[in-house]
């Protein structure tokens, strides 16, 4: 026989006496029912309409629209950059002059305009903004005859800009020039010094009538420092060393630079090249380096390598210049990228794009786009001072994670980080580039935000 819950059979027992108030509580029981159902429906429809009015998470500012209606309405997003249109003297004069401004070494300061010309967040009205390009490309003057642009006229050129900037609007006023961009892209940032042209002037001048030039030059340049009138604008500059630097004393953001995008393109997919030379480099390595420049050049590093390895024959080691150098790279499995005057080279990028390993030898140096490139997984870092042991650091690679690192280094979402496409593709250079402008912008709103509420 079942059970019977005890607290059911006092009730049953006391309803005989009070059968109207039993009723009239059943009443009241029912209608709570009712209004309880009542708020539940209300309170799920306002949810309903609720969320369906909410727009979903705004994508990165940066992000082209992935909607796929054909309205023309479509959502303002959070980084809006307006491009300066500067008198032609300030850039489209120098590109007309010479087509080697639009693919050398430097040549990010007109990729990057170009770019954001045609990119989607660009503002139309200079109110609008939230950060303000302006396009001066001091990097276009190949007047000298060795072939290296000189920059003598940087400073000028960039002043005039800022000044007429300054006359014509209001923004650079409103923020003495916080939320402008410059790209600096030379040897020593926004210093504006590149030292291979004055080793070279020093070279062609003759030792002994200026046997210290390159010093002076490098000395008045790190002594004159950024320009005062862009110490608090943002700067996107290819130098970039830890801690602190006479050169990097502003906002910036690191930069790889210019490779020409078909180099990616102009031989075979890295996975499918034959690589029969072990560790390559081809470029400058002076025997007496002091005796030429004033000062050791590369930190004697490449002049090391040179009188380590010059006749070892796992290395493939060139002191003269080959046009057709980028398929030694894609024939390598090592390719060395030692410091110059500056740390940073473009066989960082060269590497890359051709399936090489890089071999940074640069204490210090800071990477572009770490957190996407993850460096340490697509590269090695060896300090300068051991040099003498690449070849067993190589060596213990090959016999360790060799395939690892390829395979890191294969990915084409790698390889795509570091080009500068004309237009924009989702994932290039010019697209990190923003997302590190958003994260800067971010973290300058958060600064004022805390320095307003002290």
């Amino acid at each position: 026989m079942a059970m019977r819950d005890p607290k059911q059979r006092r009730a049953s027992a006391s309803a005989p006496h009070g059968g109207a108030a039993h009723h009239v509580a059943d009443k009241l029981r029912r209608h709570s029912t009712c209004l309880l159902l009542l708020l539940l429906l209300w309170f799920a429809l306002s949810l309903y309409l609720f969320l369906s009015a909410t727009p979903p998470p705004p994508r990165p500012a940066f992000l082209p629209s992935t909607s796929t209606s054909t309205s023309t309405s479509t959502p303002r997003p959070a980084l809006r950059i307006y491009v300066y249109d500067l008198p032609a003297r300030f850039n489209r004069r120098w590109l007309a002059a010479d087509a080697r401004c639009a693919t050398h070494l430097f040549a990010a300061e007109v990729a990057l305009h170009e770019a954001l010309l045609g990119y989607h967040g660009r503002a139309a009205r200079p109110e609008d903004a939230s950060l303000f390009f302006v396009p001066v490309y001091v990097s276009c003057n190949f007047s000298t005859d060795n072939g290296f642009p000189s920059l003598s006229h940087a400073r000028a050129l960039l002043a005039d800009a800022v000044d007429l900037v300054r006359a014509q609007m209001p923004y650079w006023n409103r923020s003495a020039g916080a939320d402008h961009v410059f790209v600096a892209s030379h040897d020593f940032g926004a210093c504006f010094h590149p030292m291979e042209l004055f080793v070279i002037i020093q070279f062609e001048l003759g030792v002994n009538a200026k046997s210290n030039l390159a010093l002076e030059q490098e000395d008045v340049a790190i002594a004159d420092g950024i320009p005062e009138f862009l110490k608090r604008s943002i700067l996107l500059q290819t130098f970039g060393v830890q801690g602190t630097h006479v050169c990097q004393e502003a906002d910036h953001v690191v930069i790889p630079p210019h490779v020409p995008p078909e180099v990616a393109l102009e031989l075979p997919e890295p996975e499918k090249a034959q690589r029969d030379i072990f560790a390559f480099f081809r470029g400058k390595m002076e025997v007496h380096p002091k005796n030429i420049s004033g000062r050791f050049y590369s930190k004697k590093v490449r002049t090391e390598l040179l009188q380590k390895y010059g006749r070892n024959r796992k290395f493939y080691l060139k002191r003269k210049r080959y046009g057709n150098y980028r398929s030694e790279m894609a024939r390598s499995l090592f390719c060395l990228c030692p410091l110059g005057w500056a740390p940073w080279s473009p066989r960082l990028v060269e590497s890359v794009l051709l399936g090489c390993i890089p071999v940074i030898i640069a204490d210090d140096i800071r990477l572009p786009f770490p957190s996407v490139l993850q460096w340490s997984d697509i590269s090695l870092q060896v300090a300068e001072k051991d040099v003498a042991s690449l070849e067993m650091v190589l060596d213990h690679v090959v016999a360790t994670n060799l395939t690892v690192i390829q395979k890191n280094l294969w990915d084409p979402v790698k390889r795509k980080a570091l080009v500068f496409n004309r237009p924009m593709e989702e994932g290039d250079a010019t697209w990190q580039v923003l997302r590190e402008l958003e994260i800067l912008l971010d973290r300058s709103q958060r600064r004022h935000v805390e320095s307003w509420r002290r």
